[in-house]
């Protein structure tokens, strides 16, 4: 079932990588989402995008455990280049199990385990997100086709699955360091991302 969010406001957003107009959303608990656009992306024609779940670690903190740190900017670089695009931030931190349980997770880590054995030892979902989120949010900005930045299989099916039309998936391969192979290589061997291909 496609969860919905409601448009609140949209403000003018510079940034290092271009001007960008950042949209507001809210869901009805109360969770807040916002889309970054560059561009005019209603005019019909597929739309460069990435759906990204908030990881304040890598996002804000800089952390090496993961690759969203590099992925945001590496997607807002590409929207900055192609000039047209939308980033839409959904504020599901560590897939969604909240950040708190995020740490509880990485210190299971630092103990050996890996992130899906984590997840499940402290009995929580491997990924609890919801990417549907995102279909009320492309409505509203007038998107119907997105030429996805992902290595993420689900999110395409859920956009399908949900009436966006995903006519391009574009790979997103940056980030690794010593500090996060294995992490990558579980979202590849448990996760099913498409990792370690040739773009």
């Amino acid at each position: 079932m496609t969860k919905a969010v409601k448009f609140v406001a949209s403000c003018r957003l510079p940034t290092e990588f271009g001007v960008f107009t950042m949209h507001g959303f809210e869901e009805e608990s109360g969770q807040e989402h916002v889309a970054l656009v560059m561009g005019d992306v209603s005019d019909g024609l597929p739309v460069l995008s990435r759906i990204h779940s908030e990881c304040l670690t890598g996002d804000a903190l800089f952390s090496q455990k993961c690759d969203c740190g590099p992925q945001l900017q590496a997607a807002m670089r590409a929207v900055q280049q192609e000039g047209r695009g939308v980033i839409v931030y959904l504020r599901q931190e560590g897939r969604g199990i909240g950040l708190i349980n995020k740490i509880r997770a990485y210190q299971l880590q630092d103990q050996g385990r890996d992130t899906v054995e984590a997840n499940v030892e402290l009995g929580l979902p491997v990924d609890a997100r919801d990417f549907t989120l995102a279909k009320s949010i492309y409505d509203h900005l007038g998107v119907h086709e997105v030429k996805l930045l992902t290595n993420n299989p689900e999110k395409v099916k859920t956009l399908q699955k949900a009436d966006i039309n995903v006519v391009a998936r574009i790979p997103l391969q940056v980030g690794e360091n010593v500090e996060n192979e294995r992490y990558l290589h579980t979202k590849a061997d448990k996760l099913g991302h498409f990792l370690y291909e040739k773009s």
